[in-house]
């Protein structure tokens, strides 16, 4: 599917990398795993064990090593017991984080994410809706196009239609309308990543529904496809991150689109608006400049004068707030050692002094 382009720059707060060798045949060096599967979960008591159930007979036709990682997210009923015996039943395959209190569901696939051990790391819903089974293949597909992410799309959806069909319909069509990257279900959970990559985000608010766009400002946008997966109805519980979260998915929306298109130059963002502001103001107070000195007319009882006014203010106030936006990414930038680029590989001549360089900048080398 063609993508369209995105800044390369670096979103907010990139996590330290973690190191994930593994050989020719794409098995862990050691006891280390190839594949993370990390799954939030929050009150589904009746959804913990089958699932667990489903990822190992799921990962038995898998070739590389794996683990499952279960994330507590603050349930109110019996999840964290179930998933305490899911661990126990197989602790060298299941790890689980138990969160202390209901972070939301970006918290909780953000921890999972830390305790990931994997080279690839895999995630799901916890409501049995996903099917496992769809993560061996698309794991393969990862590998062999050298992808960086590779998102689920539910084209054969098993959801209401008016309360989380329709909804999730627009919410697409606004989100690639903004961000430029053309995916039909930026909801699904159901995603593979390259964790080498994806440890370079860090995910807050509700920003889990914008992953691919906050991977396309590390990775180019062609190294992030979709695949069509399996959907089921739910069978126990009930949805827990539905409608209401609507308005906070709005309002990350609107911050991605800040951070993505202006955190190194957010100067640009407030200038743009200054000198739009400016120009009203100008062109309302020349007009009544004209009137005045042309045509003799009375302008100090017009209400144009009072809004040219306030308009060159506010183009003022909106360009010295971006001289000092600018002045504090650049702060940023110089003082913390980050870069406004990341490399995916240095050959040739220096080629260990440059990967030295960058990983001590907080860039990445991308193993081939």
């Amino acid at each position: 599917m063609p993508m369209k382009g995105a800044g390369a720059i670096r979103p907010p707060g990139p996590a330290p990398a973690r190191a994930a060798g593994h050989d020719a045949a794409g098995r862990a060096d050691g006891a280390q795993p190839v594949l993370s599967i990390v799954v939030p979960m929050y009150d589904e008591e009746d959804n913990v064990l089958p699932l667990a159930t489903q990822v190992q007979a799921a990962m038995a036709a898998s070739p590389w090593s794996w683990e499952l990682i279960l994330v507590d997210d603050g349930s109110a009923d019996r999840t964290a017991e179930r998933i305490r015996e899911a661990v126990a039943s197989s602790p060298d395959r299941v790890a689980a984080v138990l969160l202390r209190r209901r972070f939301g569901q970006t918290a909780a696939m953000q921890a999972g994410i830390d305790r990931a051990r994997g080279s690839v790391v895999a995630t799901m819903d916890g409501d049995l809706q996903n099917n496992p089974h769809d993560i061996v293949r698309m794991v393969r597909r990862l590998l062999d196009e050298d992808l960086d992410l590779l998102a689920g799309w539910r084209r054969e959806r098993k959801d209401n239609f008016w309360l989380r069909q329709l909804p999730s319909r627009l919410a697409n069509r606004l989100i690639v309308a903004v961000t430029g990257i053309d995916l039909h279900d930026y909801g699904c959970s159901l995603k593979i990543y390259r964790a080498s990559v994806l440890r370079e985000v860090r995910l807050y608010g509700e920003m889990h529904r914008f992953i691919p766009t906050w991977m396309a400002t590390v990775t180019s946008p062609a190294r992030i496809r979709e695949e069509q997966v399996s959907h089921f109805p739910r069978v126990h519980g009930k949805s827990k991150y539905g409608l209401s979260r609507t308005l906070k998915v709005l309002l990350d929306l609107l911050s991605m689109y800040f951070f993505v298109r202006f955190r190194a130059s957010p100067g640009h963002f407030f200038g743009r608006i200054g000198l739009a502001c400016a120009a009203v103001g100008c062109g309302a107070l020349g007009w009544l400049a004209w009137l005045k000195l042309g045509e003799g007319a009375a302008i100090a009882n017009r209400p144009l004068l009072l809004f040219g006014v306030l308009m060159m203010v506010i183009g003022v106030q909106f360009i010295c707030t971006g001289i000092v936006t600018e002045m504090l990414a650049r702060t940023y930038f110089e003082a913390g050692g980050a870069r406004t680029y990341l490399v995916r590989e240095v050959l040739g001549v220096g080629a260990s002094v440059g990967a030295s360089t960058d990983a001590s900048a907080g860039a990445q080398q991308e193993p081939r």
